[in-house]
């Protein structure tokens, strides 16, 4: 039987997607998810943070969405008694030359909606985090913390009772366009529906490849790689503890997190990883290092950010490197306190020209929407996302 929409990918988009369809229309959606269980990728490998809408540009989908999404996951966390917490964080000024960096984010937020941002002292900073240490810094309250694979289980439970179909292990393979439907043929068989939407996160760029679309970047994999602190030292982290970001680049900077079960997690750095899922330096692929290799987007990149992306490498490579950044922080953090934690892969789009994509991207054609670049903070947004993605299908589709 054809259904009416298909959606390429059960992550946290493509599931806030399939809600907000089911929700507002009619429509019979079934979800395409490769894995034989949600959220074995970016969705389950999130560091929990529920972002404030701090750092991103005024008037950018992701300011709006970030705050919109923000609003929308905290009243959806206390409807469904998902445990959360607002607990806000610091950002710490470490050095006089990003004093105007700090100054630009508090300008950010206030224009992004944030309220109650307090400019820190470092006599002040000890108040909010006794252990932490920095010439000044900025209190955000709206900053939360989740689990959000429990978030996911949420999104696929209500789209299953509202109507919707999930199909695991359902590893998208090729894509026939009819003049009357789409075809998705997959490792369970085939899915016939009138629209497809493609929320395929790491894998985004192919599945439009496969639809017929060029989509003019590519996803390169970045491994962000954690350590937890021994749970006698968790103590020295009360709540989230960020430093003020590069601006020259698009990742935070190694920080400490506290998440919803206690423990506190430190990092992440970054470093291209070798396999769009891999979450460790023995996961490899030769096929997406020939796909990267051969891609003059990633040397443009890379001539851009080398020097960046060697202090990356080095502290991938080195626990005690890893532990003296995080020690500019938190002065009585100890090398022995640190223990390796899990790793997440970020899905980032990069141009042939070597720039980054730094805002969220989709692109619409007659029967498809593809979500080409929905980096952090797309798992805070996910239902401001989906929403849109959904306007974006009722007006181009005509659902009802």
């Amino acid at each position: 039987m054809q259904g009416d929409v298909t959606i390429i990918g059960g992550g946290i988009l493509g599931m806030a997607t399939a809600l907000a369809l089911c929700e507002r229309t009619a429509a019979r959606v079934t979800v395409l998810e490769a894995e034989d269980a949600l959220g074995r990728h970016q969705t389950g490998h999130n560091s929990g943070v529920i972002h404030s809408g701090l750092y991103y540009k005024p008037g950018s989908h992701k300011a709006r969405n970030c705050v919109a999404g923000r609003d929308a996951l905290y009243h959806f966390c206390a409807e469904h008694g998902i445990p959360h917490e607002r607990c806000g964080k610091i950002v710490v000024v470490l050095e006089k030359r990003e004093l105007p960096a700090l100054a630009e984010l508090e300008r950010r937020g206030a224009a992004n909606g944030l309220t109650g941002l307090r400019r820190l002292s470092a006599q002040m900073l000890r108040d909010f985090e006794p252990h932490a240490r920095g010439l000044a810094g900025l209190h955000v309250p709206q900053t939360g913390i989740v689990d959000y694979k429990k978030v996911l289980a949420k999104y696929a439970e209500l789209v299953a009772a509202k109507g919707g179909t999930l199909r695991l292990g359902a590893r998208l393979r090729a894509v026939r366009t009819m003049p009357d439907a789409v075809v998705a043929e997959h490792a369970q068989g085939e899915t016939q529906s009138r629209f497809l939407v493609n929320c395929g996160g790491l894998q985004s760029d192919r599945i439009a490849r496969l639809c017929g679309l060029e989509p003019g970047l590519k996803i390169i994999p970045f491994r962000g790689e954690y350590y937890e602190l021994a749970s006698d030292k968790t103590h020295l982290v009360k709540n989230l503890i960020y430093p003020v970001p590069d601006p020259r680049f698009p990742f935070l900077g190694v920080h400490f997190t506290r998440r919803i079960d206690g423990s506190v997690e430190a990092g992440p750095n970054a470093v291209l990883a070798l396999k769009r899922e891999g979450y460790s330096w023995r996961s490899v692929s030769v096929r997406d290092l020939w796909e990267m290799g051969t891609y003059r987007g990633l040397w443009n990149m890379a001539a851009k950010y080398w020097r960046i992306g060697m202090g990356e490498l080095h502290r991938s490579l080195s626990k005690p490197a890893f532990h003296r950044a995080l020690q500019r922080l938190v002065p009585d953090l100890a090398c022995d306190d640190l223990h390796p934690a899990g790793a997440g892969v970020r899905a980032q789009a990069v141009e042939p020209s070597g720039a980054l994509v730094d805002d969220f991207r989709f692109v619409q054609t007659p029967k498809m929407i593809h979500v080409l670049n929905a980096p952090s903070p797309g798992a805070t947004a996910s239902l401001a996302i989906g929403r849109i993605i959904a306007d974006m299908a009722i007006k181009q589709f005509g659902l009802a």
